[in-house]
Parts: structure tokens; sequence; C-alpha cells
């Protein structure tokens, strides 16, 4: 498996781990209504780290199809490789930064990964449009 594929492993598995904060940050978690008990929240951290967790889930399907769309088309692994691993970092960062509310680290960091997903796609595009 290369590089980029641990990191759409690892994209995939960053939303459990935004919600694990959000579960951990304030007593009286019910896994019955957990959207429910999300909006009772009153902590700042807990609805951030939630909505860490969403965001995450949100960007995943676009940086997967960018990293297989660029395998598909032979773009250079070490290009595909770096903006996987830019693109995972840029997540981290956009998850701590919801968590500590730092929103404009926070939105310079998501379009940082948006970039990486962006890049992705059309080095696909380009390669495939010269094949």
């Amino acid at each position: 498996m290369s590089i980029a594929y641990w990191c759409i492993l690892i994209a995939a598995v960053l939303p459990l781990i935004w919600v694990g904060f959000a579960k951990s940050g304030a007593p009286g978690y019910n896994n019955k209504d957990p959207r429910g008990w999300v909006a009772k929240q009153d902590g700042y951290r807990v609805r951030n780290a939630y909505n860490a967790h969403l965001n995450a889930f949100e960007a995943f399907p676009t940086f997967a199809a960018g990293v297989l769309m660029a395998q598909f088309a032979g773009v250079d692994p070490s290009r595909v490789n770096m903006l996987a691993i830019a693109f995972v970092g840029f997540r981290v960062l956009h998850g701590a930064s919801y968590i500590a509310a730092i929103a404009s680290m926070r939105s310079l960091v998501w379009m940082g990964g948006f970039a990486c997903t962006i890049g992705l796609m059309v080095l696909a595009a380009l390669k495939l449009g010269t094949a």
C-alpha cells in the first residue's frame, strides 16, 4: 500500500478522533441520541469537536477520490504522496484549530487541505488529457 493509501486510511479515521473529543468533553454522553446530546451542550469545545467530526466526514470523499484519480491516471507517486501527506497534516491542524476555536487558522488550513484535493484532481485530469 502506498503512502497515499495510508493517508486515505488516516483521513477516514480522523472523524472518529474528533468525535472522541466531543464525547469525552462533557459528562452524560447519551449514545441513544448523540446529536440531541451535542445540541444541548453549552461547552464550545464539545460543539467544536463535533463540528470538526462532521467536517472531516465532509472532506473525506473528495480527498479519497483525488488520490484514486491521481493514481489511476499515473501521476508521479511522489507528488501524490506529498499532496496526500499535506492533506492529512492540514486536516489534523483543522480539527485542532476547530476544537481550540481559532477560526482564522481553521479557515486557512481548510483551504490548504482543499487545495491538496484539487491539486490531486487537476494533476489526474492533466495526465489523462495528455495520454
